[in-house]
């Protein structure tokens, strides 16, 4: 059974790629545009894991986080950030709820942010 993860990213042409990227590689996507639309996901699709942009319009990743840990249903399934803010204090902040990997967009390709998750997601089984 492949696994499910659920993409939390604004920018369309990043969660358009990373979908098919994860797609193409065996996992069922479902994809999110902001903080809202994920919570809501989360809660009817139930993923093993949710990737997280931490810069998203309305309502950031640390919210997004905050929230999803107090709705009992949600609150266990694992996320790996996901983004191009490398911020010490949002990383402290992010860690302490419950975020067991933060990668930088930048520091890898798509495949390697596959393989990534694919190593996380192994691990976990």
């Amino acid at each position: 059974m492949s696994k499910k993860i659920l993409i939390v990213e604004d920018e369309k042409i990043l969660r358009d790629m990373y979908t098919q990227k994860f797609s193409r590689s065996g996992f069922k996507v479902i994809e999110a545009e902001g903080a809202k639309d994920g919570l809501e996901l989360a809660k009817k699709e139930k993923p093993d894991l949710i990737l997280l942009d931490i810069l998203l319009p309305s309502e950031n990743g640390v919210s997004f986080l905050e929230k999803l840990r107090k709705t009992p249903e949600i609150s266990k399934i694992e996320v790996i950030a996901f983004s191009n803010y490398d911020d010490p204090r949002t990383r402290k902040e992010v860690k302490e709820l419950g975020i067991k990997r933060y990668l930088i967009k930048t520091d890898y390709t798509p495949r390697e942010i596959v393989e990534k998750i694919r190593e996380f997601l192994n691990e976990k089984s």
